[in-house]
């Protein structure tokens, strides 16, 4: 969502705001009393518009606790681990109070998260603050890894790589020439849609910019017509490629609009689009079909063989197709050989300063790939942007390509 994943969800009532973090989850026998009990929260979207996403990630991170509590990946541990949720619907707007219940649990020492872009920049002063280490197994804005706290990390590719090379693949490779791109006012789609013009224009093409904030989420009250407007124009500019930053739910009415105006252009948009829920969304939905989408950093890599039948048992979901469950389960693990690397303090606000040092040490190798983090935050490797296309058909994404 990268979505993949702001990716900034509907308004919510003033009520949501008192979703706060849920009781923990992790099995402790009896005789870990002898032993110190830590916990690793999760933050993201675990209910609202984009709660599946949110919970193939919690699921993730949830096997590899499982798999450390039975010794199974690092030995036996000298400490038992919890998992706790903290729920932010993906919302910049909910996101802090979540940020602050975390920092608040007096066990907790690391944060899986946040998911999405713009929840994450809402809930970083907090977290960079607290020096609690975030390692984020989505969040891709360029933006999050150009501040000053390094508390922050990702086992993604920012925006910057992947914008990059979106342009590099509609321009060099499908040869448009005149690209019309469209960003839908969120923190994750304007930044995202920045990149792609401006390396949209050094690799040759007339660009024109448009900022439609019309759906900036997925909250399905939109109109089917509300980017009529936007294709009218769009036509009339005689643009022979389209870019939306966005999520699927607006790029499906963009969709239906240019499919209503006659534009036969090549299409694309980016991991935030990259979801079944597009062609739900999407009116006709056959006006899906054949538009491209892409996801950076193995964004699409997934829990196989023993790995995937844990996730499935605990989510009731496959792992195939679970957007961002194994970069979850990487992010978790990597903390917790961090925890394994230290001598861990009593002071839990000393120990979570601790990990953040030890996280920059570390290079770990999961099933994403090798992890090892910049000064920034940022993947210390060149990361492969995948390219797909949809199926409208079997409602499906077909990978044919990376960059």
């Amino acid at each position: 969502m990268k979505l993949r994943f702001n990716k900034t969800v509907a308004a919510v009532t003033s009520s949501a705001v008192l979703l706060m973090a849920a009781p923990t989850v992790g099995v402790v026998s009896a005789s870990a009393a002898r032993v110190p009990t830590y916990t690793i929260g999760y933050q993201g979207p675990l209910s609202g518009s984009y709660a599946y996403l949110g919970e193939y990630m919690y699921y993730g991170a949830l096997v590899a606790i499982n798999n450390a509590n039975a010794g199974a990946k690092f030995g036996k541990l000298p400490f038992k681990l919890k998992l706790a949720r903290f729920d932010d619907q993906g919302s910049s707007t909910i996101a802090p109070s979540q940020a602050q219940a975390a920092i608040q649990n007096p066990s907790l020492v690391a944060v899986v998260g946040p998911a999405f872009s713009g929840a994450t920049e809402a809930s970083e002063p907090y977290y960079s603050k607290a020096h609690m280490p975030t390692v984020s197994p989505s969040a891709t804005a360029a933006a999050l890894a150009k501040g000053a706290r390094n508390n922050f990390m990702r086992v993604v590719a920012g925006d910057d790589v992947q914008g990059a090379a979106d342009a590099n693949f509609l321009v060099k490779s499908h040869h448009v020439k005149s690209l019309v791109v469209i960003n839908n006012g969120s923190f994750y789609g304007a930044g995202l849609a920045a990149v792609v013009s401006k390396q949209a224009k050094k690799d040759g093409a007339s660009v024109t910019n448009y900022t439609d904030p019309t759906t900036g989420s997925c909250g399905g009250t939109a109109s089917t017509t509300e980017y009529a407007a936007t294709a009218t124009q769009i036509m009339a500019a005689h643009a022979d490629g389209v870019y939306f930053g966005g999520y699927y739910c607006g790029f499906g009415l963009l969709l239906g609009a240019l499919s209503s105006a006659g534009y036969t252009g090549t299409i694309m948009s980016d991991d935030g689009s990259w979801s079944t829920g597009l062609f739900g969304d999407t009116t006709p939905p056959t006006a899906a079909n054949g538009v491209y989408v892409s996801e950076a950093g193995g964004g699409n890599a997934n829990l196989t063989g023993k790995l995937a039948s844990q996730f499935t048992k605990l989510s009731h979901q496959k792992a195939q197709g679970a957007t961002y469950a194994a970069q979850a389960y990487d992010a978790t693990n990597m903390i917790i050989k961090a925890m394994l690397s230290i001598k861990r303090s009593p002071n839990i606000k000393v120990l979570r300063g601790q990990l953040v040092v030890e996280l920059h040490k570390l290079t770990f190798k999961g099933v994403t790939g090798t992890i090892h983090f910049q000064g920034n935050g940022d993947l210390a490797r060149n990361s492969i942007v995948e390219f797909a296309q949809a199926n409208a058909s079997t409602k499906t994404f077909k990978v044919i390509g990376h960059s």
